[in-house]
């Protein structure tokens, strides 16, 4: 029997991979399917403060088919091999392989989760989606504490993008849920995926 996907999609700093963890399931970690930084069909920013540096919240900086195909295959036999993406670097710097030890859920998160609703429902292999928000300053804030700590890129290209974002926000949820996900605070999604996993 093939395994099924809850997908976790939400602005970035809302909570996804803290909420993966808590869940407890075997999770693919979508946003390690960016497209390298020196690949000249990443998207720019054309005005404002950032004009002319790469647009990372943009799906065309995503890899939206290799993270379909690797889904597909842990959905059919419960293993795949998945890269390494490490942000500070701008690239991919290894592979690992995710195993899904015989559980018939897992969770598939990222910025740009909700691309692949509408792929797992036609596919059949859908179990839930969800959109993960809070309240846009909670969000701004704990990704750029996030950011910082990780070192992911200068200090202020970081507080200008997570303004950008957190004007974004409403934008960002609206267009996960016209892509089929539920929007759910952090708790409210904990619950329905244990809901579902009993």
């Amino acid at each position: 029997m093939a395994s099924k996907v809850i997908v976790l999609a939400g602005p970035s700093g809302a909570g996804k991979s803290r909420l993966a963890e808590r869940i407890g399931l075997p999770v693919l970690r979508l946003d390690d399917f960016y497209k390298s930084g020196g690949d000249p069909t990443l998207p720019l920013i054309t005005d404002g403060a950032n004009a002319g540096i790469v647009d990372w919240d943009d799906p065309a900086s995503w890899l939206l088919e290799d993270a379909m195909a690797a889904l597909d295959e842990l959905c059919r036999t419960g293993r795949a091999d998945v890269p390494i993406y490490e942000i500070a670097q701008n690239g991919r710097c290894g592979w690992q392989t995710l195993d899904l030890a015989g559980q018939e859920l897992f969770i598939a998160e990222g910025i740009f989760a909700q691309e692949i609703v509408s792929h797992c429902a036609e596919a059949g292999l859908l179990a839930a989606a969800y959109c993960v928000r809070q309240h846009p300053m909670v969000t701004f804030w704990r990704r750029l504490t996030r950011d910082l700590r990780e070192h992911r890129k200068p200090p202020i290209v970081l507080v200008r993008r997570g303004l950008a974002l957190m004007r974004d926000q409403r934008r960002v949820v609206a267009n996960a849920v016209e892509k089929g996900c539920t929007p759910m605070t952090p708790d409210q999604a904990f619950a329905a995926a244990v809901a579902l996993r009993s």
